[in-house]
């Protein structure tokens, strides 16, 4: 697939939906803690733990690395597997505390390849969340690879479906400009398509707006 292909798409998708304007949060620290809440729920849910942690005034490094797994569990229930999420928070601030001396500016002061080292030494951080970090709190460009990435490149025949988070990172990297509102957006942009045609089950691929691109192939 060229270059031209893939902008191609991004142009189709950005002219369907329109800017996303992704990642919806008031500062640095609020998308790391989304970034983590985030997986395996919906944004909703995220929102809902978001919601209590600030009114509770737990939305800082301070105030969150100073309460307890048990307390940190309870407020950020609304996002699932909440016990799990909680360390994994407390995982990931103990590591910017004693790396970074609690600044996550530090962290991101970082040159890439750095930065992704130290947050994927982090238990319960993995490649899609320490991407998510990367891209929208510390605006490096990188491209986060999720399930409807994988979704819709396969369904399109632009992936094996045995292909690795790596393997899919890397054909968007050698294949677009290096910019971090590309990606941003680009990414998504693929979500929206992913909620809202290519579903897991029963695809509207005929409303779709990459279908008549394909068609044409």
């Amino acid at each position: 697939m060229s270059q031209n292909r893939f902008l191609e798409i991004y142009k189709i998708l950005l002219d369907a939906f329109g800017p996303q304007d992704w990642w919806p949060a008031r500062s640095r620290f609020e998308v790391v803690v989304g970034a983590v809440l985030t997986q395996n729920t919906n944004w909703s849910n995220v929102c809902k733990a978001i919601e209590n942690l600030e009114r509770e005034g737990l939305l800082s490094f301070e105030k969150m690395v100073s309460v307890s797994i048990e307390e940190l569990a309870y407020h950020i229930r609304p996002s699932g597997y909440y016990n799990i999420k909680a360390k994994r928070l407390h995982n990931l601030l103990d590591m910017v505390q004693e790396n970074y001396e609690g600044e996550f500016d530090l962290l991101f002061a970082e040159d890439i390849e750095t930065a992704r080292e130290s947050l994927i030494s982090v238990k319960g951080v993995g490649p899609e969340t320490a991407d998510s970090i990367m891209l929208y709190a510390g605006k490096y460009p990188v491209f986060v690879v999720d399930a409807y990435t994988h979704r819709i490149l396969v369904r399109h025949n632009l992936i094996d479906e045995e292909a690795d988070y790596y393997t899919i990172q890397q054909e968007f990297v050698d294949q677009l400009p290096q910019e971090t509102e590309l990606f941003n957006e680009y990414h998504a942009l693929l979500v929206q398509t992913g909620k809202q045609y290519c579903k897991k089950k029963n695809p509207l691929c005929n409303r779709c707006p990459l279908n008549r691109l394909f068609e044409e192939q």
